[in-house]
């Protein structure tokens, strides 16, 4: 699948997207509101609410902020919508910072204690994928209220044109120990993500003996946080992250101790939920198109992120469609 944009729009993107005060002072985004169907909510753990949980830190406030934005707008209830903040940075400034360009969200932020996760984190092959925000959704089950059942996790690098209540309704079925669900790429090379360490030790190899393991992406899944708490799951990742520090069994930050622990036993997800991979590799952040099919997310995981760069005049055509959602206070203001 190809997308073309015109160059009068990629133009029209550069105006707009001009260099940033060291503030990041955001817009205010236009106030949305239920459809005449949408049930009424009269508790913050009613069964109707869907929940959202994202992470929030400085580097990635302008794409969380474009991801809210997405959200509410493409919701046929968006009411009904309550976000979940996880951050480890001064949180009264994000607390304002959301409340100001979203006067009438429903969102809460908890404070996620950085100690305990610095001694686990093993070095990757990204700085960025060091930061111990990024394992934070190891640890939702714990940070959120109990009566939350079920969690949407999102990453910051990603926008929805598609109702996130569709995604949140995911069914995970009767087995309890099916915990989670998101799109599965069983022809990516599931072997690539470990170390020959890994493979080499027959005890540790024979981890997925009897699963058909597939590589999935963790920035966009369905969590059934009530059957995580009972398997302890938190633990079962830690445990693996343990072993990561003694001997080396993986290269890629939060990813692979997901996929020991899941990857084999999810549910599925339509693969229009999670366009993933559009930031490009790792090391370079080159320009990707689409995968073939629908679009409901398009996610930038990869190194290159579309407001870096736009901000430095070299987009890739993908970027055009994350601009619109941009809430970024610039010096211009472009009227729709």
């Amino acid at each position: 699948m190809s997308i073309i944009i015109p160059t009068i729009i990629l133009l029209l993107f550069f105006f707009i997207s001009t260099t940033t005060n060291a503030n990041n002072i955001f817009r205010e985004a236009p106030e949305f509101y239920n459809s005449p169907e949408c049930p009424s909510i009269n508790t913050f753990c009613s069964d109707d609410t869907v929940h959202v949980a994202m992470t929030l830190d400085a580097p990635y406030l302008r794409g969380s902020m474009a991801a809210i934005l997405s959200v509410l707008q493409h919701s046929s209830c968006p009411q009904n919508i309550d976000f979940h903040f996880v951050a480890s940075m001064d949180t009264q400034h994000l607390q304002l910072t959301i409340a100001k360009s979203f006067p009438y969200l429903r969102f809460h932020i908890y404070t996620f204690d950085d100690a305990p996760v610095l001694g686990l984190i093993s070095t990757s092959i990204r700085a960025a994928l060091d930061c111990p925000l990024n394992y934070a959704r190891n640890y939702l089950a714990n940070l959120l209220p109990t009566c939350v059942r079920r969690v949407v996790y999102l990453d910051s690098d990603l926008v929805l044109v598609d109702d996130i209540a569709k995604l949140a309704a995911t069914p995970l079925g009767d087995d309890e120990s099916v915990v989670l669900a998101a799109p599965e790429y069983c022809n990516a090379n599931f072997t690539s993500y470990f170390t020959p360490s890994f493979w080499s030790n027959l005890a540790l190899s024979l981890t997925f003996a009897g699963r058909k393991a597939c590589y999935f992406n963790t920035g966009v899944m369905v969590i059934d946080l009530e059957r995580w708490r009972k398997g302890d799951y938190t633990t079962k990742i830690i445990e693996w992250m343990e072993l990561q520090k003694r001997m080396r069994i993986y290269e890629l930050g939060s990813l692979p101790p997901f996929l020991l622990v899941f990857a084999g036993n999810i549910a599925s997800v339509d693969h229009k939920w999670n366009q993933h991979g559009l930031g490009g590799d790792n090391f370079q952040g080159l320009c990707r198109d689409l995968h073939p099919g629908p679009v409901s997310l398009l996610h930038w995981s990869g190194k290159g992120k579309p407001w870096a760069r736009l901000d430095a005049n070299r987009p890739c055509p993908l970027d055009a469609l994350w601009a619109p959602y941009d809430l970024l206070q610039t010096q211009f203001t472009l009227d729709s």
